[in-house]
């Protein structure tokens, strides 16, 4: 769906108008939660425009990419040589729902926009990864939009997830008490839910210690 939605640069760099706009609000939220050094491992990078930005406006963060899709890891890479940034790792393949994670502790696990768009088994193999690979009291990071109790945050919400449930039967916006259970399940407790543009929201999950 991402490519459907978005294009190409004069670069040949794939391109995602969502990604451009959300990118700063998303770094304002990074750089409150991600002060000291750390390393950072990024769930479906997408186009590489998250990585680019953030790497670049962060550069204490050692960021590490992944992406399922061929075409977008080649994308990623392009835009991670053409920066020259030394704190930006090249894209490395990664489906979530496979036990083959880059080998941890992680600080920090990053992921925008997957939830909704991929099927349940990819959010329960994003806190399954994440409960293995993230260090104790480490980070993960989920952006995008939700439903609280079953219910929408806004008609255009409601819309969205038709559309999404239209598309593919195993997409659509997941319900905040869902997601919960499943991060308990891996060690894994919100601790924070950051209201972000368009009704999106940061959702800020720690690992326990003795997790």
């Amino acid at each position: 769906m991402l490519k459907q939605r978005g294009g190409r640069t004069p670069e040949g760099y794939w391109t995602c108008e969502a990604a451009e706009r959300n990118k700063q609000p998303i770094l304002t939220v990074l750089q409150e939660l991600l002060t000291e050094p750390a390393r950072v491992l990024e769930i479906a990078s997408g186009t590489g425009q998250h990585a680019v930005h953030f790497a670049t406006s962060l550069p204490h963060l050692n960021w590490q990419p992944t992406e399922p899709d061929a075409d977008l890891i080649a994308s990623t890479n392009a835009r991670c040589i053409d920066s020259g940034l030394t704190n930006l790792a090249r894209c490395l393949p990664l489906n979530v729902e496979e036990a083959d994670w880059p080998a941890g502790p992680w600080d920090a696990i990053f992921n925008a926009n997957m939830i909704h768009v991929a099927p349940p088994s990819a959010t329960l193999g994003l806190f399954r990864g994440a409960g293995q690979v993230l260090a104790p009291q480490g980070l993960l990071l989920t952006y995008g939009p939700y439903r609280r109790d079953g219910a929408y945050h806004s008609d255009g919400d409601q819309q969205f997830d038709a559309t999404l449930k239209a598309t593919n039967p195993g997409w659509g916006l997941r319900d905040l008490s869902w997601i919960r259970s499943v991060a308990a399940d891996h060690g894994l407790i919100l601790s924070r839910e950051i209201p972000m543009p368009a009704n999106n929201f940061m959702l800020v999950f720690t690992r326990n210690a003795a997790g």
